[in-house]
This record gives C-alpha cells, sequence and structure tokens, in this order.
C-alpha cells in the first residue's frame, strides 16, 4: 500500500485577490515560511521516502524545509504543477468574477477550459500519471507531494469517485496535508485539508 501526503504550498501574497497560476516569481511570504517550518515539524517523525514538488517557487520553497529535516533531496515534477492558466494569468479576481466563463468553468469543472489553458481533467490525468508512477516504485512507501489546491482537489476527486464539478465542495488551505492511500483493492482516502488548526 502507497500512501500520498498530497501538501499544498504555503501562504503567498496573491492568495485571494489574483490568479497566478504558472506566473514565476511567486514567492512565500512570511507567514507562508512559518507554515512550511511548522509543517517541517509536523512530519519530521519521518517516514517519508521522496518529496516531490512542483517546479513553482511557492511549492519548492514549502517542501525544502521538509527535505531538509528529513534528510532528503527534493524531486521536482512539473506533472504536479498548477492548473495553466492561460489567458487568466496574472488577472485579479474581483475583475474575473465578472466574467461570464469564469462563472462558467466554476460552474461545470468537468468539461469547462480556461480560455488558452487546461482543463480539470487534464490536471486530474496528469495527477494520475505521477500517483501509479509512485504506487510503482514505492509499493509499501509514503511519498509527499507538494503541488497546489487545484491538482490536490483534482486527484482527491478522483480517489473518492466526485465528478469534477463538485471539486469546489474540497478545501486545500495553504500548508495543509491531505492523505491518501492506494492498494490493490483500490484508493482510501484518510484525511483532507489538515493544518493542524480548526477552520
Amino acid at each position: 500500500m502507497t500512501t500520498y501526503l498530497l501538501i499544498r504550498h504555503g501562504e503567498n501574497d496573491y492568495i485571494g485577490n489574483t490568479l497566478v497560476g504558472w506566473m514565476p516569481g511567486v514567492h512565500i511570504n512570511e507567514k507562508g515560511r512559518e507554515q512550511a517550518c511548522r509543517l517541517a515539524e509536523r512530519l519530521a517523525r519521518g517516514g517519508i521516502d521522496a518529496i516531490l514538488s512542483s517546479p513553482l517557487e511557492r511549492t519548492r520553497e514549502t517542501a525544502e524545509p521538509i527535505a531538509a529535516r528529513l534528510g532528503l533531496e527534493v524531486e521536482i515534477r512539473e506533472e504536479i504543477g498548477e492548473l495553466h492558466l492561460g489567458e487568466w494569468t496574472g488577472r485579479p479576481l474581483a475583475e474575473l468574477r465578472q466574467d461570464p466563463l469564469w462563472k462558467l468553468f466554476n460552474r461545470y469543472r468537468g468539461i469547462g477550459r480556461i480560455p488558452g489553458g487546461e482543463t480539470m481533467l487534464e490536471v486530474q490525468s496528469r495527477m494520475l500519471d505521477v500517483v501509479l508512477e509512485l504506487r510503482g516504485r514505492y509499493r509499501d512507501g509514503t511519498v509527499a507531494l507538494v503541488t497546489h489546491a487545484d491538482p490536490i482537489r483534482a486527484i482527491l476527486c478522483y480517489f473518492m469517485g466526485i465528478p469534477l464539478d463538485m471539486i469546489s465542495r474540497i478545501e486545500a488551505g495553504t500548508a495543509s496535508v491531505s492523505v491518501a492511500t492506494l492498494a490493490e483493492w483500490g484508493p482510501r482516502v484518510l484525511r483532507m485539508n489538515d493544518t493542524g488548526e480548526l477552520p
């Protein structure tokens, strides 16, 4: 049985006001650094065999303290990167809320495509490819994937058999850990959006 720790990156200054996607130069802020250090302490008891990170700065900066605490190297994987936002990259949320395509995409995540960007099904598919590959490499191990909210929610939907149109019902807060396993009989979700704090 392979165990997956699905970890969202720490806080950054754009959260809640701007869609950054794959925009370069987005770093975790002071709160994000504190979250990453606390997360490293929470996961320090070990048992993690590998740490993978999206290539974006905010995920690498979250993964590095965990890897350092556990004496592991961070493996960078583009496939677990953020949803490609195409024409919406860098746009303020207040502006997007007026866009009918934004409303349509959020209502029908299972079939909606961002202009010049990805579908959630494509995100789910690339996440699943990595999860299955890791199952082969760490059949009885634990792997941490430091990634982004939408990829985490997409793979959790797959594991739970939930349509992607309902993805907004799953929360993946900054520096949260969701835990799932994959065994011969299938997946099991053990924990979601665990930050060590009550909401």
